[in-house]
């Protein structure tokens, strides 16, 4: 059945959601089963929606409401996340997940925020031109940033590589050891060029906010070191926490723009 022919006119057809579903600020993993893990960090909530890849749920975190809704992997999929959450009236996204660093820096177990995003995947260009830039919400960069502080965990802030493949893409052999075409040049060049980390989704998640006029961030747990070879799932919860806290903080933050008059939160407002 075609979206013309669903006789619930504000349901969206991928997601299934509908407004009233859905807050304002929404967290964005890619694996379904990350929304029960992000469920056992808020206060409560419950899945409002499941089709495909895509589950929602909305709950609140330290008084706040927030929703989740997983994405699947990549960045075709979680631009009709994008989408479909905006359609039912969600303005804010925090993209939380795992990643692969490649710098020294970063170790296992850290959280990456990304500040900006090289757009290494294809979906963001069939959206705008490929040198429109992928850039966080300064906003919720910095909701992020002092989260993690709060939380004591240790993290990073800089450039995030998105790609289309995890194998090719991301300069890992593929099967049979198999080597695209610039492998080790590519991933050199990000390394010179100060990028932290490779994932598959913030750029896409970054560039449709900007050009909707939303807003939009992303934090990643370090699950393999790029630098080292070491790889372990740890930590994974500390992206959930850091996001749904900065959901929390960036509540506090509206707040202040509005008493303050302000356009837009800045520094001197406070967190």
């Amino acid at each position: 059945m075609s979206p013309d022919e669903d006789p619930r006119e504000d349901v969206q057809y991928h997601l299934e959601v509908a407004e009233g579903d859905v807050a304002d600020s929404v967290l964005l993993p890619g694996d379904p089963e990350r929304v029960g893990k992000v469920l056992d960090v808020w206060d409560d909530g419950e899945v409002v929606a499941e089709h495909r890849e895509y589950r929602t749920a909305t709950g609140t975190y330290d008084g706040t409401a927030l929703s989740v809704t997983s994405t699947g992997i990549g960045s075709p999929s979680a631009a009709i996340a994008v989408e479909e959450l905006a359609r039912v009236g969600a303005d804010t996204f925090l993209r939380v997940g795992s990643c692969g660093a490649i710098q020294p820096e970063t170790d296992v177990g850290d959280l990456v925020i990304t500040s900006g995003g090289v757009r290494q995947e294809g979906t963001s260009s069939e959206y705008v031109r490929e040198d429109y830039p992928a850039v966080a919400d300064h906003a919720v960069v910095a909701a992020l940033a002092a989260a993690a502080e709060e939380l004591d965990y240790d993290y990073h802030v800089g450039l995030t590589a998105s790609t289309d493949s995890f194998y090719a893409g991301q300069s890992r052999p593929g099967f049979g050891g198999f080597e695209a075409r610039d492998s080790e040049e590519r991933i050199a060049e990000l390394r010179r060029a100060g990028v932290l980390n490779f994932e598959m989704e913030a750029s896409a998640i970054l560039t449709l906010a900007n050009v909707y006029g939303l807003r939009a961030g992303a934090v990643c747990t370090v699950y393999a070191d790029r630098t080292t070879g070491e790889f372990d799932v740890v930590g994974e919860r500390r992206a959930a926490r850091t996001a749904s806290l900065a959901v929390s903080k960036l509540a506090a933050m509206d707040e202040r723009v509005a008493d303050s008059g302000a356009d837009a939160w800045h520094a001197g407002l406070g967190l």
